[in-house]
C-alpha cells in the first residue's frame, strides 16, 4: 500500500469536506451536534456532511442521501411528539402530571 501526502490528506483532510477558506465539515458538524444525542445527532451530522460535499463528490446522490436523513429525522421527531402527546393524555386520564 502506497503512503504519501495525498493519501494522508484524503484520510485526514479530504478536499470534498473543506471550503476554499479551509473550514472543514467535521468542525461544522461538531458545532451543530454537540448538544444532540442518538438519532438526532447522527441524522443531523449526515445532513450536514452531505450538503457540504455534494458538489465536490457525488452530486445528486449526496442530495438524495441528505433528503433521506432529513426525512428520517422528521419521522423520528414526529414519533417523539406523538409519544409525548400520548403520555400527556394518559397522565390526564390517571390524574398524574
Amino acid at each position: 500500500m502506497k503512503k504519501n501526502s495525498e493519501n494522508t490528506n484524503n484520510v485526514n483532510h479530504p478536499n470534498h469536506y473543506q471550503t476554499t477558506s479551509g473550514l472543514e465539515a467535521i468542525d461544522v458538524i461538531e458545532s451543530f451536534t454537540s448538544d444532540l444525542k442518538g438519532i438526532e445527532a447522527f441524522d443531523t451530522a449526515n445532513i450536514i456532511k452531505y450538503i457540504c460535499r455534494w458538489k465536490k463528490k457525488n452530486g445528486i446522490e449526496d442530495l438524495e442521501k441528505l433528503i433521506w436523513y432529513a426525512q428520517h429525522l422528521v419521522d423520528y421527531e414526529n414519533k417523539l411528539i406523538g409519544q409525548e402527546k400520548q403520555s400527556e393524555r394518559l397522565n390526564q386520564q390517571t390524574g398524574g402530571d
